[in-house]
């Protein structure tokens, strides 16, 4: 395995890149782009990279959907960071283009819902197609292929192209999650601070089968901050889903959590406890009453004493 590389969904020029380089041991690493979220996944399960750093949610539309499908299936990878960006766009174009000379647009599809309103308004003849990534469409514009793409501004010089309009958003403070992803190892020690993910697999599908599952959390006062329902594959009505809870594998409540729903589900996939991105200890919620470790293990003693005739 290259230790001293980091793969991306690229090319060049992507949000991605510019997230990566956020990272301090970015500086000291070969940044490897890949031209999709498999691809730069992949490049990690056969060894090619060390890590990858891919989208996995908008705060607009919410998960995304490649990421979450990839690391749900395939040979089990685990994130070991999370990158938050502030996403804002610009319509990218060929020198000398204007605003009426634009009839067909790219981008990733995770941009179309973020520029949605602007385009009605402002290109509402042209035609939308999605690109593998940004900085993609910004290159199939410097082919001929596309008249615009929105992209990140930074990427107009590296594909030849102008930035026509900028400051391009639906939603103010738009921000996109990205993660660190690398092979399964022991997950780094709790800040105070963290977040865990986990993918689980409904037994069957009944009544309240998903509130099963959930109340794994919530009778242990473990706080989920994203849920989101995936198709498995194996027919219509089959789903796994993907949640993202406060709290580290090495908290007892989220311990035992993880432990409930290994009892009740036919598969809990692990994909790692890691520290919030912009987040300190201080600002985090206050436990519920009961759900701190020294609780759970008030209650282990408690247990202990009366099995033994100690109460």
């Amino acid at each position: 395995m290259s230790a001293t590389r980091y793969a991306y969904l690229g090319p060049e020029g992507t949000f991605t890149e510019v997230a990566l380089r956020t990272l301090p041991e970015a500086a000291t690493r070969e940044l490897v782009p890949m031209l999709s979220v498999p691809a730069a996944l992949d490049a990690v399960r056969n060894g090619e990279a060390a890590a990858a750093l891919v989208p996995i949610e908008n705060s607009v539309e919410g998960g995304i959907t490649a990421t979450l499908d990839e690391l749900a299936g395939g040979e089990p990878l685990m994130i070991y960071r999370e990158v938050l960006l502030s996403i804002t766009f610009a319509l990218l174009v060929r020198p000398g283009t204007k605003l009426s000379d634009i009839k067909t647009v790219t981008a990733h599809p995770a941009a179309q819902p973020q520029v949605r309103k602007w385009m009605a308004e402002h290109l509402p003849g042209a035609l939308w197609e999605s690109a593998a990534s940004n900085a993609d469409g910004a290159r199939l514009v410097q082919e001929g292929r596309y008249d615009a793409a929105f992209a990140g501004e930074f990427a107009a010089a590296t594909y030849g192209l102008e930035p026509l309009v900028t400051e391009i958003h639906d939603a103010e403070n738009a921000q996109t999650r990205f993660v660190l992803v690398g092979r399964p190892a022991r997950p780094s020690a709790p800040t105070g601070a963290d977040k865990t993910s986990v993918v689980i697999w409904l037994a069957d599908d009944h009544p309240g089968a998903l509130l099963e599952l959930l109340q794994e959390f919530a009778v242990r006062g473990v706080n989920l901050m994203l849920i989101q329902s995936r198709p498995t594959g194996e027919g219509i009505g089959n789903y796994c889903f993907a949640v993202d809870a406060e709290g580290h594998i090495a908290d007892r409540r989220v311990g035992e959590a993880l432990m409930g729903l290994k009892r009740i589900s036919p598969q809990v996939r692990f994909l790692g406890s890691y520290p919030r991105a912009g987040v300190s200890p201080d600002e985090v919620r206050p436990l519920r009453a009961g759900t701190s470790d020294a609780a759970f293990t008030e209650a282990s003693d408690w247990l202990a004493r009366s099995q033994d005739g100690r109460i």
